[in-house]
């Protein structure tokens, strides 16, 4: 047994560096499909959100890395890795992950069909990768100005999200149910661009807001304004990307602009920022910036 879980953490290991290759950051996972390196914090008395800036090891996602020394570090910390997880996004590709699951009972991929063709999207020649419980996992990438959250049955039951923060389980890993593998066909592929109206479904929804203060939006546009200055750090540029794609989906987006940058100036972003990621916005939705 030993011997065994010597080789699959070996074939873990060149799995994970061949990912780095390609761009992808990695970290080790164990046979449970978690991180195989433990929180250096789950002792302490007053636990905090440490991401890494204590130096150790065992962050989670916050470890990934595309440095083969660095890789190779994080297995050497775990020997009993026997897979790799694939953080989704960072750069280059800012992955996303659809994952159709089959143990709720229901028909992901219908679902995803279903979503398709009420939307107007199709979902392009991608990575796929084989789940041992008989699920797929597509490959995705997304804009660097919006952060696609993490979800499970949001879109669709049946159907999860993986996002900033978030992992998937790498091709070839092994754990405890069996082997993941990359589908026939799509190993050579990059992960294609995630379909405009599929992103939209993916961002999240705006909250309730306050009355508004720009009267001269209009309400709808008053909200959209509104939604972006209740955003806190690490929400800023995802919410001013969403607000941006509805202003110009409901033909405001033109007299909408100053008073989104007016926002985003508000909540700490710079003029160059949120003018960038409104124009992203507008491109993103068919118009020109």
């Amino acid at each position: 047994m030993a011997t065994i879980d010597r080789q699959a953490t070996t074939l873990a290991l060149a799995h994970a560096l061949s990912a780095a290759e390609r761009g992808l950051a990695v970290i080790p996972l164990s046979r449970t499909k978690l991180p195989a390196l433990r929180s250096p914090h789950r002792d302490d008395p007053d636990p905090h959100r440490c991401h890494g800036e204590c130096g150790r090891l065992g962050h989670g996602v916050y470890d990934a890395s595309t440095d083969p020394a660095r890789i190779r570090e994080l297995f050497a910390a775990a020997p009993w890795a026997t897979g790799y997880g694939i953080a989704c996004g960072l750069p280059p590709h800012h992955l996303i992950g659809i994952d159709l699951d089959t143990k709720t009972g229901t028909d992901s991929s219908t679902a995803l069909r279903e979503l398709a063709l009420r939307h107007l999207f199709t979902i392009p020649d991608t990575v796929v990768v084989l789940t041992p419980s008989g699920g797929r996992h597509l490959w995705l990438t997304g804009p660097s100005d919006a952060a696609v959250p993490n979800s499970a049955g949001r879109l669709a039951p049946g159907i999860d999200i993986r996002g900033a923060g978030g992992y998937l389980v790498g091709p070839g890993s092994r754990t405890e149910h069996g082997v993941y593998a990359t589908a026939p066909g799509t190993a050579h592929l990059a992960p294609a661009v995630c379909p405009p109206a599929l992103l939209r479904l993916l961002l999240p929804p705006p909250r309730p807001v306050h009355p508004a203060t720009h009267p001269s939006a209009g309400d709808h546009g008053q909200g959209l304004v509104q939604f972006v200055l209740a955003a806190h750090e690490g929400q800023r540029n995802t919410r001013l990307f969403w607000a941006a794609c509805r202003a110009y989906e409901n033909g405001i987006g033109p007299a909408l602009v100053a008073p989104l940058v007016d926002a985003a100036l508000n909540t700490g972003l710079s003029e160059r920022e949120a003018r960038a990621t409104i124009a992203s916005a507008a491109r993103m939705t068919g118009h020109r910036p």
